[in-house]
Formats: structure tokens, sequence, C-alpha cells
């Protein structure tokens, strides 16, 4: 093998021209690994890791905030995402979760599963509360499972009203996509279904006031299906968001009954108040509010709570909105001016 292939002109032009980054292609590689060490010292995990340990310490020291040592008052991610899926199951037995329930056994596993949730919901909403007492050490030695208890409880009985606003999230899904062959496929397939899922689920805990496991949810969702809605945001019945990839919605938006939304649709916050230290004031109204029978189509950006939405609207694409609309009010952007470039002839036209 050629240990120094000639290289092409292209990476030549790079390296003289310090453009190091620029040049990553198959020669650079090959001479990338044919001229750098391949070799550890043998001694290395015996002597630098020891001398690797001291320097995490260091680190762990000077970079607070970024580890979690004092105890077990935080919930664990793992384990609520292993709850979020097990309630699916419940919300959707035979399309989600344990494909051997049948309408014979459905009870039998409906009693087993909802055991277990309650179980482990009210292990991790306890470390969770914990988790708030630990930071102003006011909280009696029994308070936080006693109300782990209620919360994980008060989910559990408001699984089935969950269920019905789901049934009109599917149904809406299903009548307002021309695509959609059947609501099996809706429930099987559609990004929107999990995340608004989980978003009624991680809404019923931020109202009772839990920390952490609802935007642990709500991130664990965004992360799959890219549509990020903050629990904290409330929305109302038949609630759609079709192809949904960047969808956004803030903690204090409102979105009324029979709303639909396309992808890259923005909910968002237009500027954020700050007190005398400069420091962002949190808890205030900051997100937009839209009425009933909505649409809002791909791109548009809504922002501020100023924003305030009427009924039977239509808002089309990449609009920026930053003030009220009202009701029966349909909203375009100017069509734009398209220009073809002849490379021939180097002239330009517009299209016809």
């Amino acid at each position: 093998m050629d240990v120094n292939p000639p290289r092409p002109k292209e990476c030549k032009d790079c390296i003289e021209q310090n453009k190091d980054t620029d040049c990553w292609n198959p020669d650079r590689m090959l001479d990338t690994l044919m001229h750098t060490t391949h070799t550890v010292e043998q001694d290395w995990m015996t002597r630098g890791i020891p001398k690797l340990v001291d320097d995490f310490m260091v680190s762990y020291e000077k970079f607070g905030g970024m580890d979690h040592l004092e105890g077990r008052d935080l919930p664990s991610k793992k384990v609520v995402i292993e709850v979020l899926e097990d309630l699916f199951t419940v919300l959707f037995p035979g399309y989600l979760g344990d494909s051997e329930i049948t309408k014979a056994s459905v009870k039998y596993h409906l009693g087993i599963k909802l055991t277990s949730i309650y179980t482990r919901l009210t292990d991790e909403i306890e470390k969770s509360l914990k988790y708030i007492c630990r930071k102003i050490n006011q909280c009696p030695q029994d308070l936080c499972q006693k109300r782990a208890n209620v919360v994980a409880r008060e989910l559990l009985e408001r699984l089935p009203e969950i269920r019905g606003k789901l049934s009109g999230d599917i149904q809406a899904a299903y009548s307002g996509d021309p695509a959609a062959v059947s609501t099996d496929e809706v429930i099987l397939s559609y990004p929107c279904v999990l995340a608004i899922t989980t978003y009624r689920i991680a809404h019923e805990l931020y109202i009772s006031s839990v920390p952490l496991i609802p935007r642990i949810m709500s991130e664990y969702l965004h992360s799959l299906t890219g549509i990020d809605i903050h629990p904290g945001a409330k929305i109302g019945r038949n609630f759609f968001i079709d192809h949904g990839t960047g969808v956004v919605i803030g903690e204090t938006a409102e979105i009324g009954d029979n709303v639909k939304l396309y992808q890259g649709v923005t909910l968002g916050a237009l500027s954020f108040p700050k007190d005398e230290k400069g420091n962002i004031i949190k808890g205030r109204k900051r997100h937009p509010t839209i009425g009933n029978n909505v649409i809002i189509y791909s791109g548009a950006t809504l922002l501020g709570a100023e924003t305030v939405v009427g009924d039977n609207v239509v808002i089309g694409g990449n609009v920026w909105i930053t003030g009220p609309v009202s009701s029966g009010t349909k909203i375009t952007i100017a069509v734009p001016e398209q220009k073809y470039r002849m490379e021939n002839h180097h002239t330009e036209k517009s299209p016809a």
C-alpha cells in the first residue's frame, strides 16, 4: 500500500489556505490514518486512569450544577419513561405496548399494569417532591410520600377522561388528513398521537405541581417526534398536528377546541421581561392564545401574550404574527416574485 498517496488538487488548495476542516475527504482520512499515533502506553490504565479520576474530581468541584451526588431525591429518567410507555398500553390496549392483550384478558392485564404504574409513579413523584423540599428545608418527614400517593392516584383516576379526549384527537386526525386510511393507522403511526397523549398525561402532573417528571416526559417525546409541547400549555379537545416536525407550543400557550396545526408552527414568546438585576421574570403569560376552529399552516410563527387569535381563523404558511387576530380572519403572505436564470444567455426573467 502506498502510505503517501498523491493528494487531489482540492486537498492541496485546502492545506495551502490552512482550511483543514474543509478538506475531510477519503484521501485526507487515509493520510490521517497513516501518519498519526496508534499506540497507547502499556501502563496507561494503571497510571492514566487514576490521574483522570483526580481530574474529574477537580472538575466536579469547579463546575457545579452538573452532578447530583448528595442523595436519591431525583426521579429516574429511565423509570419515568417506562411508566409513560405503560400508560400508553393502558390508554391504547392492543395497539401500543403488550401485544398479547386480548378482549378476554384485558381486565387481568389492566389490574396488573395499573398496580405497577401506581407503585413506580408514586416513588418517582416522591423523589421529585423531595428534590424541592431539599432546596427549601421545610418538609415534614412523610409529607412528600403522602402527596405522591395522592397525585399518582388522581392521575390514574383521570385516565378514563384523558382517553375520552384522546378519542377526539384521533378522530380529528383521521377526519383532517385525507391521507389517513383508518384510525388504526393514526394510532399506530402518527407521531402527533404519542406527542398529544404524552402532553395530556404530563399536563395533569404539571397542574398538580410535580417538578421534573412532566418535562422528562414531554422532552422524551420531543426527541422521538420533533413535536415540542410544554406540559404547562392548555389545549382543548379535538386537537390535530399534521406531520408535526418542528412544532413548538410554549408553556403559557392556550389552544381552544378543534384546532389544527401543520409542521413548523411556533407558538412562542416574543420577549422576556427582566427584574432590576437583569434576571428573567418567570411565571407570567408570554405565549399566544388560540381560539376555536383555527387552522395554522406550516412555518407560521405566532409570538407573545398579546397574540390572541379569535375563532374560525385561518393562518397561512410562513406568516409572522405578534398581535391580536379577529375572529373569522384569513391571513396569508403576498406571493413572492420568482425569477429564473437562463444559464446559457445570462439573463433573468419572471415567470409568465
